[in-house]
């Protein structure tokens, strides 16, 4: 028994030994901090304009997307190839599959290049989230999701009170038709509350939600491989391929939601919109 335990009873000293045994076997797991998901910031601190890392990840991707459709676009061809070809897909994508199939061709040539620009931009910002180095999605804090969903809350109600007029826009929006009047006094906060509450609510939450939960599930799988592999013990370390591929494959369907949340975001703005230029068919 060491000096350490010599003077411990013997169930403490037991006790003692065992945790002792455990940690030389296991190594030791620390849970990630709040500074792990609210960095603190690394330039201007002090100043209102001070940038954490996970505001620089937002301004890189920024200039990345815009280096993109820059250089896609500098020297358009007729056929397109390259570069050229992939934002034109992905711009025919958004004209087709939302713009167009959600609001017609006229209203969805007209709002064409709002809902493209939230579709890019949720999509590039979300992309940070499995590139090495960078390691988590721009909209995994609620800062950049609100952001968005303020946007498109302007956008839908903005065009609802530039067709009717506020007072039109506002009754049609919350009052149902054809209902007994009694039901009114239910009916209009519901949906008033669905309307203009919980619509930017949802758009923030769900996004900000589904990139958190990626990004804390690749940490999980990636953590655990480095910690098989290099502090767990030697009998332990037979669980890190295990761990590593399932890292690997949780990154493909990251890859996947990183689209779907995009589409999802940007199919709602047109939805939304689309609601709020027929508000009078409630």
């Amino acid at each position: 028994m060491s000096d350490r335990t010599a003077g411990m009873t013997v169930p403490a000293a037991r006790t003692r030994e065992r945790t002792l045994s455990v940690t030389t076997l296991a190594g030791e797991f620390h849970a990630p901090s709040l500074s792990d998901f609210f960095p603190p910031a690394v330039l201007f601190e002090g100043t209102p304009f001070e940038l954490d890392r996970l505001m620089l990840i937002r301004l890189l991707m920024t200039a990345v997307l815009v280096l993109v459709m820059v250089l896609a676009f500098r020297n358009p061809r007729i056929v397109p190839r390259g570069l050229q070809n992939i934002a034109e897909t992905g711009l025919v994508f958004v004209k087709d599959q939302i713009c167009d199939e959600v609001l017609g061709k006229e209203s969805g040539r007209k709002y064409f290049p709002l809902i493209a620009t939230i579709f890019f931009a949720v999509l590039f910002l979300n992309f940070s989230g499995i590139i090495p180095g960078l390691n988590i999605s721009s909209n995994a804090r609620i800062g950049m999701p609100l952001v968005l969903a303020l946007i498109a809350y302007l956008a839908f109600n903005f065009v609802g009170i530039k067709k009717y007029g506020f007072v039109t826009y506002m009754r049609s929006s919350i009052v149902v038709p054809n209902v007994p009047p009694a039901l009114h006094v239910l009916l209009i906060p519901i949906e008033f509350v669905s309307t203009f509450i919980l619509r930017p609510f949802t758009l923030t939450v769900r996004l900000m939600a589904n990139m958190l939960a990626g990004h804390i599930m690749l940490v999980l799988f990636f953590s655990a491989t480095w910690f098989f592999l290099f502090d767990a013990a030697a009998w332990m370390k037979v669980f890190s391929p295990f761990s590593l591929l399932a890292g690997l494959g949780f990154t493909l369907f990251e890859m996947l939601v990183i689209f779907l949340q995009a589409y999802v975001f940007a199919l709602l703005t047109a939805v939304y919109i689309g609601l709020a230029q027929h508000a009078d068919s409630h």
